[in-house]
C-alpha cells in the first residue's frame, strides 16, 4: 500500500519470490502506467517490474483477501490512510509497516499507530528496517535487512516472502528497537548532510555517526529495546547507509541546508517531499524529553529544521557541550 520508491521497490522484491502482488498507488494515473508499462516512472524510472505485480488505486482491490498488507505511506501519513483501509483489512491478516519515524503529537512508533488504528493484536504487526536504499534494491544489488515482530513465525513467514537472490532478510523479535534505529537514524542522516553541506569531512562524520548512534541506542534503552539490536543491520547497517550514500534523502536534505539553502529550497530538491527526518526529529526530541533522555544531536537538527539556527552554529554546539566520559 503505496507506490513511491521504496514500496515499489519492495513489492518488486516480493513479487521476485513468484508470489503474485498487487501494488496501491494512491494516484489512478500512476497506477494504470504501472500496469500499461510495468514501469514507475515517478519514483522507480528505468526499473521494469515483474509480471506478477499488479496495479490499483482502488484499495478495494488492493487489500480484497489479502493475507499480508505492506504500509509503505510515509510515516505522518499512515494514521489517516489506515483510518480509511482498516474495514477492509482481514482479522488475520499479517500488517508490515515500512514506514520509519515517530508520530507526532502521540510520539507513537509506527507499530503503536497500527495496532492504535486498527485493533490487531501487537504479534500481527510486523516491521522492515535496515541499509535498504530503494534504487539499489531495485537494481538487485544484493542487500540484508531485518524484519522484527513479537510473533518469530509471523516474522519468519514474512521473512521467507521476500528472499531473493539480492534481498537477504533476517528475523527479530525486538520491534522497539528496530523502529528506534529506523526512526533515529533519519535524523542523524540530516545532521551528517549539514556536515557535508559545512565542508566537513570524514571525521565531522564519523563522530556524528558513532555519537548519534549512542543516543539513539539511550532512547531504546529507556524504551526496553535490546541493546544489540542498534549493532545490527536496523540500527548501524541502516545508518551508515543513510549516512554516508547521496541517495538517502535525509542526507541530501540536509546538505542543502548546510549550503545554505533555506527548507523550501532543499524540499524542491528531492523531488518536492520532506525528509522524514525533518518531522521526526520533533517527535523524537519530545520522546526523550519525556523520557529523560539526552540527545544533542536531535536536539541540533530540530533546532535547524523548526526554529531557524544556523547550521553554522552546529559544530560550536556539540564540540562545545560539557565534557564527560565516552560511555
Amino acid at each position: 500500500m503505496g507506490a513511491g520508491s521504496w514500496g515499489t521497490t519492495f513489492a518488486k522484491v516480493m513479487a521476485d519470490t513468484g508470489r503474485e502482488i498487487t501494488l496501491w498507488a494512491r494516484r489512478r494515473d500512476l497506477a494504470e502506467e504501472i500496469a500499461e508499462t510495468r514501469v514507475n516512472g515517478a519514483y522507480l524510472p528505468g526499473v521494469r517490474l515483474p509480471g506478477t505485480l499488479r496495479s490499483t488505486s482502488d484499495p478495494r482491490v488492493a487489500l480484497d483477501g489479502a493475507d499480508t498488507v505492506v504500509l509503505a505511506v510515509p510515516s505522518q501519513v499512515l494514521r489517516h490512510n489506515l483510518t480509511a483501509w482498516r474495514g477492509l483489512l482481514r482479522p488475520d491478516a499479517t500488517l508490515v509497516s515500512l514506514a520509519k519515524g515517530v508520530e507526532l503529537g502521540t510520539l507513537k512508533r509506527m507499530s503503536e499507530v497500527v495496532v492504535d488504528v486498527t485493533g490487531v493484536a501487537e504479534d500481527q504487526v510486523a516491521v522492515v528496517s535496515g541499509p535498504n536504499l530503494a534504487k539499489e534494491i531495485a537494481a538487485e544489488q544484493p542487500t540484508a535487512t531485518v524484519i522484527a515482530c513479537r510473533d518469530h513465525d509471523r516474522a519468519v513467514a514474512v521473512q521467507r516472502a521476500c528472499t531473493t537472490g539480492y534481498f537477504r532478510p533476517y528475523t527479530i523479535t525486538d520491534v522497539v528497537g528496530c523502529e528506534l534505529g529506523g526512526a533515529g537514524k533519519n535524523v542523524i542522516a540530516l545532521s551528517c548532510g549539514m556536515a557535508d553541506g559545512l565542508g566537513f569531512g570524514a571525521n565531522t562524520l564519523a563522530t556524528l555517526m558513532t555519537r548519534g548512534l549512542a543516543e539513539i541506542g539511550r532512547l531504546g534503552a529507556a524504551l526496553g529495546a535490546d541493546p544489540m539490536t542498534f549493532a545490527g543491520l536496523a540500527g548501524l547497517g541502516d545508518l551508515v547507509a543513510s549516512c554516508s550514500s547521496p541517495l538517502s534523502r535525509n542526507r541530501t536534505f540536509g546538505a542543502r541546508l548546510g549550503r545554505g539553502e533555506t527548507m523550501t529550497q532543499a524540499q524542491a530538491a528531492v523531488g518536492g517531499q520532506v525528509a522524514e527526518g525533518v518531522k521526526s526529529c520533533s517527535s523524537i526530541r519530545e520522546l526523550a524529553v519525556r523520557h529523560g533522555v539526552e540527545m544533542p544531536i536531535t536536539e541540533v537538527v530540530h533546532r535547524v529544521c523548526h526554529d531557524g539556527f544556523d547550521p553554522h552554529e552546529m559544530a560550536g554546539q556539540l564540540i562545545g557541550r560539557k565534557l564527560r566520559p565516552e560511555r
